[in-house]
């Protein structure tokens, strides 16, 4: 539509992309497939943003919307419960690993993030320890866009235009294990000396100031860092050794990004708190979560006790039926199970693109990957700024789209192709995004 950008101000977007073109309106989505305005047919590689993880065109989900606002459209949670608040919050609880049987709702993952951190502040308050209120988390890592998920945020340039930010943000390494030639081959020793820089973090700021650490279990920006093994395993240990609670952010690798309700279970991990959103609803209707354990609820059971914090849209009446007709859909078609048993073959199927000299790792687990390009697959050198703009933005985000195939060319850090395709997809789906992508990235490669 020839208007898009006389009023509407797109997230993340460059308005000036557009002073003369027209702006890509997608306008019905079916399975794996959305369309645009022109009836053109684009696979959907990115499951929106990581989010439409039951597939597009799901009428159940759009008719559980429909029956409870025609019901109930809207209560907050302010004092007051609603019926599908209830039911969600037992049904989330019962799939949650360990203890995590409190669910507190947001919109979003930006706010559950936000919400983590300041239970872990508040809690730490009212157990006598209130010089306890930074985090750790990693570098290049993304944990939302409200100033306290941007200030445990790993990416110095999201940050500029809103500095100062909170306080208290410390940066570690993160897993990228591609780029850490001087661990060899062991990934087991790599991810000891990742997990033990968290530890050193803790004892540089003083363990009696450090609140949490938050880390997703695959990293997101950057293009997917998978953990090495035991990672997590020395990461716990370090958080209870320290008293410092370990917010698994989950708000893309949850509801079966990785063939797990939850991707600390995947890999074998208890967290203290898991903030999660997209998949939940698979994006039918806006919702979010932080889940945390009996044990961070308990200072809040006194007498005058409060959590002080909410949001308006938290836990809507709406968005709540969506989510539990979501999960119903998971249950019914083992959408879980669908992942394990294809992700293998997904892998199998993104590697065949090793053989082309642009592209230097393929990483990532479940329905979720990276694609790492290079200039050198030897020397591995990075790409200078100008190079990769004219790479990314000049060429593969444009040439991607027209050639059939929605995805997201990255390069917060190295340039990447990020894939995560709804958890419907199967063969024909990984060889229609490998036969894009081979196509497109040997011009690349000529462009270069």
């Amino acid at each position: 539509m020839a208007n898009a950008t006389d009023h509407l101000w797109m997230h993340f977007t460059r308005m000036a992309s557009y002073p003369d073109g027209e702006v890509p309106t997608i306008v019905r989505g079916d399975g794996a497939y959305i369309w645009d305005a022109h009836g053109r047919r684009y696979l959907d590689g990115l499951a929106g943003l990581f989010v439409v993880n039951a597939g597009h065109g799901r009428t159940e989900l759009a008719e559980a919307a429909a029956k409870q606002g025609a019901e109930l459209g809207y209560f907050p949670l302010w004092s007051y419960a609603h019926p599908r608040a209830i039911e969600l919050a037992e049904r989330i609880a019962s799939l949650t690993p360990g203890d995590l049987n409190r669910v507190f709702f947001t919109s979003g993952g930006s706010e559950a993030v936000e919400s983590a951190w300041k239970l872990a502040r508040a809690y730490f308050k009212r157990v006598g320890k209130p010089m306890k209120h930074k985090v750790v988390s990693r570098y290049l890592a993304y944990h939302g866009t409200s100033m306290g998920a941007l200030s445990i945020t790993g990416l110095p340039g999201l940050k500029v235009d809103f500095e100062p930010l909170v306080p208290g943000g410390i940066k570690v390494p993160n897993t990228n294990f591609y780029r850490a030639p001087e661990h060899g081959d062991s990934p087991e020793a790599f991810g000891r000396w990742a997990a033990d820089e968290i530890q050193r973090a803790i004892e540089r700021e003083g363990p009696d100031t450090v609140a949490a650490v938050f880390l997703e279990p695959v990293q997101n920006a950057g293009g997917c860092f998978p953990p090495p093994p035991g990672y997590f395993q020395r990461v716990r240990e370090i958080c209870d050794a320290y008293d410092v609670l370990l917010v698994s952010d989950e708000v893309i690798c949850s509801w079966g990004r990785l063939g797990e309700y939850f991707g600390a279970t995947r890999y074998g991990y208890q967290p203290d708190i898991i903030t999660t959103a997209k998949g939940l609803t698979s994006g039918y209707s806006p919702l979010g979560a932080m889940i945390a354990s009996d044990r961070l609820m308990e200072p809040f059971l006194t007498e005058t006790g409060m959590f002080a914090h909410g949001v308006t849209f938290g836990g809507h009446p709406v968005s709540c039926a969506v989510a539990l007709a979501n999960l119903d859909v998971f249950a019914r078609e083992d959408l879980n199970g669908h992942v394990r048993a294809n992700e293998a073959a997904f892998r199998a199927t993104l590697e065949k693109l090793l053989d082309l000299p642009i592209v230097g790792d393929v990483r990532g687990d479940g329905y979720f990957y990276g694609i790492e390009l290079v200039k050198d697959k030897t020397t591995r050198p990075m790409f200078t700024d100008a190079e990769s703009e004219r790479l990314l933005r000049g060429f593969l985000s444009h040439a991607l789209f027209d050639a059939g195939l929605y995805c997201r060319a990255d390069d917060r850090g190295d340039p990447v192709i990020q894939l995560s395709p709804p958890l419907v997809a199967d063969q024909q789906h990984f060889d229609e995004m490998e036969q894009i992508l081979r196509t497109v990235l040997t011009k690349a490669w000529s462009l270069l």
